[in-house]
């Protein structure tokens, strides 16, 4: 049994079975957070300029068109300031927003009331509940720690759709180094992995995916050479506590109490089902990279652990509305629970694939020769 350790600069530890330590105790996560600072992150005057260069070639790109950027709201912080910052820079976004059937009250509130006061279009994506009710019931069953794919994926995929069809270049996202770099591969992978999705599916599913929004590997290959997605809260001094006020003050949102809580399965599944049955709390990636980029100390983050993720009455009610809504019985609902716990690689994948010796030279020689790096398809950000 692994001797239980953490990390001396983040609050990153063992409950990752991926982690490991330099000889001074600080953790493989907070080195790839500082590397994707020094490679991402461009501050002061230099970043300003690379910033309005990219305001102007999304405004060329965007020439002749109703809108010039697809922007994803899923009425979050980063996605709300996300939405805030371009209109604030002058660009004309469309917004696309998935409705997997659980937003919350508040969210719905928070998304029109933001919108309408930054006067931006939205769209919204309905998808057909008992195909997707039918998917999270499979991952559930499959016993794994992914079960949040589904809709990471469906997200992507209706970006990209609505890009193509209105034939914008650019896609805006909220995803940032600065807040969400401590996320062990362990916790969750296969995002974009359409294969792994679809063999869970047809292991444990009971109806086909008729409808449900998707892309192959080859889709999102081309798609990362005819469309650009732009983390562009990296382009600034992004600070969440900052946004949050500016949120708040400015647009009338409301904080739902936890990072992702927009959603009730997210709370539910982030707050209950990953820390009971996998030992995962997520709060520790999201503690870790705020304190890695100055905003709180770990002391805070450590104390921030000591509290439940959420209120233990609320659990209760989440467990028995999401268990009803997704049509498990109680004995079946602790069935799941209770299930050995697999991961990603115990299931066909295109990782699998990846893996095969030969399959690696060629991702090598690509990585190497900077061509179209259909790598990234594995190395998940989400």
């Amino acid at each position: 049994m692994t001797e239980y350790r953490m990390c001396v600069r983040c609050v990153m530890d063992t409950t990752d079975p991926n982690i490991a330590f330099d000889e001074n105790g600080v953790c493989n996560h907070c080195h790839t957070y500082d590397r994707l600072v020094r490679e991402h992150i461009v501050e002061g005057e230099e970043g300003r300029s690379r910033l309005q260069t990219l305001v102007e070639n999304i405004k060329r790109s965007g020439q002749g068109k109703k809108y010039d950027c697809i922007i994803g709201v899923s009425g979050g912080v980063d996605s709300t300031y996300v939405a805030y910052l371009v209109k604030k820079l002058g660009l004309r976004p469309l917004a696309v927003h998935l409705d997997n059937g659980w937003d919350s009250e508040l969210a719905v509130k928070n998304i029109e009331e933001t919108l309408k006061r930054l006067d931006i279009d939205l769209y919204t994506e309905v998808l057909d509940w008992e195909e997707f009710r039918d998917l999270q019931v499979s991952f559930l069953k499959a016993s794994t720690p992914d079960s949040e794919i589904p809709t990471d994926h469906a997200i992507v995929a209706i970006l990209g759709n609505m890009a193509a069809k209105l034939g914008v270049q650019y896609i805006i996202i909220g995803n940032n180094v600065r807040t969400e770099t401590h996320l062990p591969s362990a916790w969750s992978e296969g995002h974009f992995d359409w294969k792994y999705i679809r063999e869970l599916h047809k292991r444990f599913g009971t109806r086909p995916l008729k409808t449900f929004p998707h892309f192959d590997f080859f889709t999102y290959y081309l798609r990362m050479i005819t469309q650009k997605r732009v983390a562009i809260l990296d382009y600034i001094d992004y600070s969440k506590k900052e946004a949050l006020r500016v949120l708040q003050e400015e647009l009338g949102w409301r904080y739902y109490g936890g990072k992702h809580y927009e959603s009730i399965y997210t709370r539910f599944y982030q707050g209950y089902i990953l820390p009971a049955k996998f030992g995962f709390d997520k709060r520790r990636c999201h503690l870790s990279s705020l304190v890695c980029s100055g905003e709180i100390s770990r002391e805070q983050a450590l104390e921030e652990l000591k509290i439940p993720t959420y209120a233990p009455s609320m659990q209760e009610e989440d467990r028995e509305y999401v268990a009803k809504k997704l049509g498990f019985t109680e004995d079946e609902f602790t069935a799941v629970m209770n299930a050995p716990k697999k991961s990603y690689w115990d299931y066909p994948s295109y990782g699998q694939f990846m893996k095969r010796p030969a399959v690696k030279s060629l991702v090598q020689a690509a990585k190497k020769s900077k061509r179209i790096l259909f790598h990234a398809l594995f190395t998940d950000r989400q």
